[in-house]
C-alpha cells in the first residue's frame, strides 16, 4: 500500500489561511467527485476541520498515487488559491510517516488542545464521507479503522484524555472567566447549532449560565438544542437585535463568509450603550469581522487563534502522558505495516504455491497417463513424491519472503525479494 497526505494544520497556518482552504461538510462529496475524474486508480478522504484541511490518498501502486503538485493543482483550482502560495504552505508525508501521522491526529495529539474528544468523530465523519463517494475502497476502509483503534488505545490506555479540556471548554473555562466573574446573571447567545455548539453548551451551564438563547439559520436544530440545554430560540432574522441584548456570543456556524460586519455592527454598538459584550468566534471561516474588536470599544472578540496560547498550557499539562501515548502510536505504525507486508506477500506466496501445484498436477496426469499399470499404493507414494519435490523447492523462497517481510520496517511492501519473485515467475 502507498500513502500521501498533503494538508495544513494550526501548527503552520494562522486561521485566516485555514479557512481559504476549509471544506464545509457538504462540499467534501463534489471535491472527491472531481478527484476522481482525474484520479480513479487511487483512493481518496478529505479532512476538514476548524485547524486543519488535509487530504488523503492511497493506493497499492506507487505510480497510482497522485503526486503532490497534482494535488495542490486540484486543490488550488478548487479554492481560487494560488499554486505557488499552496505548494509554500502545505506539508505533506509518505507511507509510513503518513500513517503516524494520520494515527496522531486521530488520537488527538496533534490537536489545538491535546486529548480533545472532537477529532475523533471528525475521522469518523471524513471517513463516512470518503465511502459514500466511493464505497468499495479497501484501503480507506483498513486505514482508517485502524486510526479510530489506534485513537480507543491512546484514550483508554493513557491518562492524556483525563481532565481533558477542548476548544470550547479553554473558551468558557478560561478566556470567559477573564472578563465575568459569574454567568449566572449573564444573557447568552449562541449562533449555529451543530456539534460544536452542543459541545460549548455543556461547558455554559457547567459554568452556570441559564440565560440560553440559540439562533440558527435551520429553526428545526435550534429548538431541539435549546430544549437539551433549557434556553429559547430566536429567529436568525432577529441576529442584530439579539446581539444588541447579548453579553456573550458564541459562534460556531459553518458560513462560507462573516455573518457580521463592521456596518452591520455599528447599530448593534449603538443599541448596546457600551455594554460590554464578549464574543468568542469558533467558526472556520470567522463568523464576525476581526475588525469589530479592534474598532469598538467594550468589545472582546476572541478567535481560535488566540486559544492558542491556553491550548499550549493544556499540552504542558500532560507532558508527563506524551511518550506512552506517542508509543503506542509507533507501535501501531510498525504493527499496520508488518500486517501490510505480510498482506502483500501472502498474496504473493500463494499465486506462487498455486502455479506450482498446477505444473505438478499436470506433470502427475501426463506420467500416469504413460504408465500402464500403477498399483493404487504406487499412485499414492508417487503423488507424495512430487508434492514433497514442490515443497522442497518452494520453502527457501518463501522462508526467505517470509523473514522479508517480517523485518522491513521501513518500507510499506517487502520490495526486494517479492518483487524479484513476480519477475522470475512472472506472477500479478
Amino acid at each position: 500500500m502507498n500513502m500521501l497526505v498533503i494538508g495544513c494544520s494550526h501548527h503552520v497556518a494562522d486561521a485566516s489561511f485555514r479557512e481559504r482552504v476549509s471544506f464545509a461538510p457538504n462540499q467534501v462529496s463534489g471535491f472527491l467527485d472531481s478527484y476522481y475524474e482525474k484520479f480513479p486508480e487511487s483512493e481518496a478522504l478529505l479532512l476538514s476541520t476548524c485547524n486543519r484541511t488535509e487530504l488523503y490518498v492511497l493506493a497499492d501502486q506507487s505510480d497510482s498515487v497522485p503526486s503532490r503538485m497534482d494535488l495542490i493543482e486540484l486543490l488550488a483550482s478548487r479554492h481560487d488559491v494560488p499554486v505557488q502560495e499552496l505548494d509554500s504552505a502545505l506539508y505533506a508525508h509518505r507511507d509510513s510517516d503518513a500513517v503516524s501521522h494520520l494515527f496522531t491526529v486521530s488520537s488527538s495529539l496533534d490537536s489545538m488542545v491535546v486529548g480533545e474528544s472532537q477529532i475523533v468523530s471528525q475521522v469518523k465523519q471524513a471517513y463516512e464521507l470518503a465511502t459514500e463517494a466511493r464505497p468499495k475502497s479497501p484501503l480507506i476502509h483498513r486505514m482508517f479503522d485502524a486510526a479510530i483503534r489506534v485513537a480507543k488505545r491512546v484514550s483508554t490506555e493513557t491518562k492524556i484524555h483525563e481532565n481533558r479540556v477542548s476548544v470550547p471548554s479553554v473558551a468558557i473555562n478560561v478566556l470567559a472567566k477573564q472578563i465575568f466573574e459569574r454567568l449566572d446573571n449573564k444573557k447568552i447567545l449562541v449562533l449555529g447549532a451543530g456539534e460544536m455548539s452542543e459541545e460549548t453548551l455543556t461547558y455554559l451551564k457547567a459554568a452556570g449560565a441559564n440565560q440560553i438563547t440559540v439562533a440558527n439559520r435551520t429553526a428545526e436544530r435550534a429548538v431541539s438544542l435549546a430544549n437539551q440545554f433549557g434556553g429559547q430560540t430566536a429567529a436568525w432574522s432577529e441576529l442584530h437585535h439579539q446581539l444588541s441584548l447579548a453579553d456573550l456570543v458564541i459562534s460556531t456556524t459553518g458560513a462560507s463568509e462573516p455573518i457580521v460586519n463592521v456596518e452591520s455592527f455599528e447599530p448593534v454598538m449603538k443599541a448596546r450603550k457600551q455594554k460590554t459584550l464578549f464574543i468568542l468566534d469558533l467558526a472556520i471561516p470567522r463568523d464576525f469581522d476581526d475588525r469589530i474588536g479592534e474598532q469598538f470599544d467594550n468589545v472582546f472578540l476572541y478567535s481560535l487563534d488566540d486559544l492558542q496560547r491556553e491550548c499550549e498550557r493544556n499540552l504542558n499539562s500532560r507532558k508527563n502522558q506524551w511518550p506512552k501515548a506517542r508509543k503506542i502510536v509507533q507501535d501501531e505504525t510498525e504493527l499496520f505495516f508488518r500486517d501490510t507486508r505480510r498482506r502483500a506477500s501472502g498474496s504473493t506466496i500463494a499465486q506462487l504455491k498455486k502455479q506450482a501445484n498446477s505444473i505438478k498436477d499436470e506433470e502427475l496426469k501426463r506420467l500416469m497417463n504413460r504408465l500402464d499399470s500403477v498399483s493404487d499404493k504406487d499412485r499414492e507414494q508417487i503423488e507424495k513424491s512430487f508434492h514433497r519435490v514442490v515443497n522442497k523447492l518452494l520453502h527457501p523462497p518463501l522462508e526467505s519472503i517470509r523473514e522479508d517481510s517480517a523485518t522491513d520496517d521501513g518500507q510499506a511492501e517487502p520490495v526486494g525479494l517479492l518483487d524479484a519473485m513476480k519477475r522470475l515467475f512472472k506472477l500479478e
